[in-house]
């Protein structure tokens, strides 16, 4: 198919699917552009379900996808499957996502610090005004889009809390701070932890409001299974 489809006249994106083996991910490379590091994503924070295993929640997603990095970048990606904001199921069976507001916003930001293939789940008739602000603010597309391509990296981690970090084209981080646990926590980020130093500009990308200039490091409260999403570095 890979070669077909190269010998075609047009450029054609294949894409692999799905829970494609991590051993054969190098051969992966060779003849597609992404493939599916794992099952059919269902719009829930945890599972597995009942006699539902060949799905996987957000939370399980989480676990094993970051073993793909080093297989991402220009051309060739890692697709965690589908987003699942606002309307989903099958045919006519539509409903409204199980995710809550804070778990999407999650959802969409480490999609984008993943450098993941962004394929939209909800019709496009039916996008209500919260769904359409999700997939259509440009700061936060930016992280997904960047030329670069690289997929973020663990750079902290306190038991739930979790901060996650993508180097961008001009130099500056693209930073997640992650509240994965069931009640509000503050979440702090370093610069010696990005690899940065001396004073920095903050701007929250979903807000899309500058937070000012740091010395040493960012922290900020964020609630049960939300994020704080911010770039730091180059203005």
């Amino acid at each position: 198919m890979s070669r077909a489809l190269r010998h075609g006249s047009r450029d054609i994106v294949l894409s692999l699917s799905n829970a494609a083996p991590l051993a054969e991910a190098h051969a992966l490379q060779e003849v597609a552009q992404l493939w599916r590091t794992g099952k059919d994503i269902r719009d829930e924070w945890r599972g597995p379900w009942p006699n539902q295993r060949s799905n996987q929640s957000i939370a399980d997603i989480w676990e094993f996808h970051p073993a793909w990095r080093r297989y991402d970048g220009p051309g060739h990606w890692n697709d965690p499957d589908m987003l699942v904001v606002g309307m989903v199921g099958w045919s006519k069976n539509l409903r409204p996502t199980h995710l809550t507001a804070d778990e999407q916003f999650t959802h969409i930001s480490l999609w984008c610090l993943w450098s993941a293939p962004l394929l939209i789940g909800s019709p496009l008739d039916r996008l209500d005004p919260f769904t359409l602000s999700l997939l259509t603010n440009d700061e936060v597309l930016d992280v997904d889009q960047d030329p670069l391509g690289h997929q973020a990296v663990l750079v902290a981690k306190d038991n739930l809390v979790e901060v996650w970090a993508k180097t961008l084209e001009d130099g500056s981080r693209a930073v997640g701070l992650f509240n994965r646990g069931e009640t509000p926590e503050t979440v702090r980020v370093t610069w010696r932890q990005l690899g940065l130093e001396g004073s920095q500009p903050v701007r929250d990308l979903w807000r899309q409001q500058d937070v000012g200039v740091r010395r040493n490091g960012y922290a900020a409260t964020v609630r049960s299974h939300g994020v704080v999403l911010v770039r730091i570095g180059v203005k």
